[in-house]
């Protein structure tokens, strides 16, 4: 039987980098799309409880145009990632996948990032239900981009996670720079970082003027990332820096056995 591959993303169903996921792995085995409609990065594992979430199948022809070959079906979801990895086994997958994918995304997802990621969400909630799952994000500020650096990487991943699966309640998180050409893959964990100087004040005209009323403030989330531990040659952080692909492989229990040991 043709192996089933569900590939989702945060950055949208049109998105570049999704495209080009779906084409490696459409050689690889039946490829479903199912995508929020835009952009939702920074969604992490979150859910849609509150409102209908509303699931579009995309037509052939717009599927094509936009970029999709024709053996690639194509879903546009109103809800996070999670809500698509959710809905795509419940409600449109003809079984359970033998993979998902999520990615490729603009921006990388190392280090603590990949707790705000809605790209490792996705796979976090495929991880739950016991699907293998891989993400894959691009360290980049481009909507547009070469994505032909990392395509045998990609390709190598998901062929052999495929063949060969993954340890029960484990996934995968991929990173790669933005480099012509790749210096290598480092099997590696999460860097130490922290967010920092995460606001910027954006008052407009009119919230300024009622600022000296009401105390009103109008602010825009940014932030710098600062790793904590540049010189650690073991790091998610440290292979991005040095033009590698970071390898990093996610547990689902966050359990600290240690403290739990000393607990007792």
């Amino acid at each position: 039987m043709e192996k089933l591959i569900l590939i989702v993303n945060d950055d949208g169903w049109n998105a570049q980098g999704l495209k080009v996921l779906a084409s490696i792995a459409s050689a690889m085995g039946q490829v479903v799309v199912v995508a929020p409609c835009n952009g939702r990065s920074g969604a992490a594992c979150s859910i849609t409880p509150a409102m209908p979430v509303i699931v579009e199948k995309i037509s052939s022809k717009q599927a094509c145009k936009a970029g999709y070959a024709a053996n690639i079906t194509v879903y546009s979801c109103t809800g996070t990632p999670v809500d698509c990895v959710k809905i795509a086994r419940e409600k449109i997958l003809p079984r359970t996948p033998d993979l998902v994918l999520s990615g490729i995304n603009h921006g990388d997802n190392a280090s603590i990032s990949l707790f705000y990621s809605g790209t490792v969400g996705a796979i976090v909630e495929a991880c739950l239900k016991g699907y293998p799952a891989i993400a894959f994000s691009l360290r980049t500020r481009n909507k547009q981009c070469d994505f032909s650096p990392y395509k045998q990487v990609a390709q190598h991943w998901i062929g052999k996670i495929l063949n060969e699966g993954l340890p029960t309640g484990s996934c995968l998180n991929i990173n790669f720079p933005e480099v012509q050409t790749l210096k290598g893959t480092s099997f590696c964990r999460m860097a130490k970082g922290i967010w920092h100087t995460e606001w910027i004040e954006t008052n407009s005209d009119e919230t300024a003027q009622k600022d000296t009323l009401n105390e009103i403030h109008t602010y825009t989330l940014s932030g710098v990332f600062e790793n904590l531990e540049p010189e650690a040659e073991d790091t998610d952080y440290w292979a991005l820096d040095h033009d590698m692909a970071s390898v990093t492989p996610l547990k689902l229990d966050m359990t600290d056995y240690a403290l739990l040991s000393d607990c007792r």
